[in-house]
């Protein structure tokens, strides 16, 4: 698996608008909240999740995003959606079509790991108690979560 696939794409295309494909999970409490990420580069929140490695699965890319933003070991549990209409604009200036593979996962153990720089907080949020969500996919994904609509697509 080759490390800073995005990096290495944007040293030759530099801001230019790509195709990039993520996987992140839901996760939930015994109270049915999700776990969200206070996101360094938006500032805002989001789902736990990251972009797939050039030779990684969607699946390893989810378990293995989860452990760095959250220090969670998680098992996927079921796939509710898969999003592929969105432009995401980055504050960095780069530009992608995003496809996102959501899972909803389970957590398996809590390891104590030094959180990736992009997390700025982890905390749990009922469906009436959300932030400010930093993209529309994740707004969807998490609306369908809620609502009990999937498989969702777009």
């Amino acid at each position: 698996m080759k490390k800073d696939y995005i990096k290495d794409i944007r040293k030759k295309v530099g801001h230019a608008p790509i195709i990039l494909t993520f996987a992140g999970g839901i996760l939930a409490n015994k109270r049915n909240e999700i776990l969200l990420q206070k996101r360094s580069d938006f500032n805002s929140g989001g789902l736990p999740g990251g972009a797939l490695e050039f030779g990684e699965t969607a699946e390893e890319a989810c378990k293995r995003e989860y452990l760095e933003e959250t220090g969670l070991k998680v098992a996927v549990k079921s796939l509710p959606g898969v999003s592929t209409n969105y432009i995401q604009h980055y504050p960095n200036g780069d530009i992608a079509q995003t496809v996102v593979i959501e899972f909803i996962v389970e957590s398996i153990e809590k390891i104590n790991v030094n959180l990736s720089s992009e997390t700025l907080n982890l905390k749990y949020f009922s469906k009436d108690n959300l932030p400010k969500i930093f993209n529309e996919q994740h707004k969807k994904f998490i609306k369908n979560y809620y609502s009990g609509n999937f498989p969702y697509y777009d």
